[in-house]
């Protein structure tokens, strides 16, 4: 017995021994390699339940405040409250963990219905939502002349970008995902540039590092540093905070009827501009309206018409495998539904405001969960349509 109990105390101080090394080791790595952010990414992850970025991560991060103006509340639809979502269509609700599943028709709400503790005027994280906003606010930039066109090189608003490869960079190769970053995209790797740029207290220095590695303009290839640096364009630009400009030039004209957030990435920082954009989900759907009206808002041009239709088109660009984009315009994602044009703005775990033109609908989901790709399109998207269009159906 006397035996079997040094063995397993050996075994017991060779495990924490190893556990001790590892850990040590691994705090060598972070320290060195200067990737201390990751501190922070387990003290807002794993330290509390989570395995990555989640909807509610608004207090862990310094914010900037998105001011509303006079509010407009959405008028009712004649059959609010009479409609509700089938069978099918609330257990996938609940399979994708929602917590909101908002519908409109003819810009009046027609159902609403939430889960945990969300209601109408609960704020989410809408994660990369926030870059069809910054393209939103690029064109009105444009219409006010404070950037030229989508063609203006990016090194006229950032200096580290007059020089080398760089240099060839434009702000339409920032709005269509062309730009040929070196940037590792990824929500799941602590090491890639996402992660950092999530948890880290320096996008500027991320900014002014990041390479051109391959020839911008010719391939769609997603990365999020390249809205995080349009983002900064546009505050250099209009030589206002991103979320000031958004709050004077957008928010306050829709008729947000509640404070949005934008996260930074330090106190009085700058705006993680490629997400983390937080706010109710029926002040969500008034970008739907916008867009819908073709950029009016009641009356007003809030961004020009030309501007919706170029943001709502594919991008004259080739897919990685060689095939032509159709998915993807100005910050905007694109595909069909029954024979009928969408277009959608959207966010990791499934965070959606999805337009239907031919028919004047707006589909807002919030939630943790997104289903698998097809071609690139969440097939949970196509579930929130059905169960949309369900409802509407019913009532004609």
């Amino acid at each position: 017995m006397k035996r079997i109990g040094a063995i397993s105390w050996k075994i017991l101080k060779w495990t924490l021994l190893s556990i001790l090394g590892i850990f040590i080791l691994a705090n060598l790595f972070i320290v060195i390699s200067g990737k201390t952010y990751i501190y922070k990414a387990v003290a807002c992850t794993y330290l509390v339940g989570q395995s990555g970025p989640g909807i509610r991560d608004l207090d862990y991060f310094p914010k900037r405040e998105v001011e509303q103006g006079t509010p407009e509340p959405w008028p009712t639809h004649s059959s609010y409250g009479k409609v509700e979502l089938s069978p099918t269509a609330l257990q996938k609700f609940n399979q994708y963990k929602s917590t909101s599943l908002l519908v409109f028709k003819n810009d009046s709400l027609l159902f609403e219905h939430y889960a945990e503790d969300f209601g109408p005027t609960t704020i989410s994280n809408s994660f990369s939502v926030a870059k069809s906003i910054v393209s939103i606010l690029v064109g009105i930039a444009i219409d006010e002349h404070k950037i030229k066109s989508v063609d203006q090189p990016v090194g006229d608003f950032i200096p580290a970008f007059r020089e080398g490869s760089r240099s060839k960079l434009t702000l339409y190769h920032l709005l269509t995902m062309s730009a040929g970053l070196d940037w590792s995209e990824s929500g799941g790797n602590p090491l890639s540039s996402n992660a950092e740029a999530y948890y880290g207290s320096d996008l500027l220095s991320m900014i002014n590092s990041v390479e051109v590695v391959s020839e911008p303009g010719k391939v769609f290839d997603y990365q999020s540093g390249a809205t995080l640096i349009l983002g900064y364009c546009v505050e250099k630009a209009t030589n206002t905070k991103l979320s000031y400009y958004a709050s004077e030039k957008l928010w306050k004209k829709i008729g947000a009827e509640n404070l949005a957030y934008w996260s930074l990435d330090a106190e009085d920082g700058i705006e993680k501009s490629y997400c983390c954009f937080y706010a109710a989900g029926r002040d969500f759907a008034r970008f739907g309206k916008l867009y819908l009206h073709q950029g009016e808002w009641n009356g007003t041009q809030i961004v020009s018409s030309e501007w919706v239709k170029k943001s709502t088109e594919p991008a004259d660009l080739l897919d990685t495998d060689g095939s032509k984009n159709d998915r993807y315009g100005y910050c905007w994602w694109i595909t069909e539904y029954n024979g009928k044009k969408v277009f959608y703005m959207r966010g990791i775990l499934g965070q959606y405001v999805i337009c239907v033109p031919d028919d004047n609908v707006i589909i807002v989901r919030t939630g943790h969960k997104r289903g698998d790709k097809r071609n690139d399109q969440p097939l949970d998207l196509f579930d929130y349509l059905n169960a949309g269009y369900e409802m509407i159906e019913s009532i004609q």
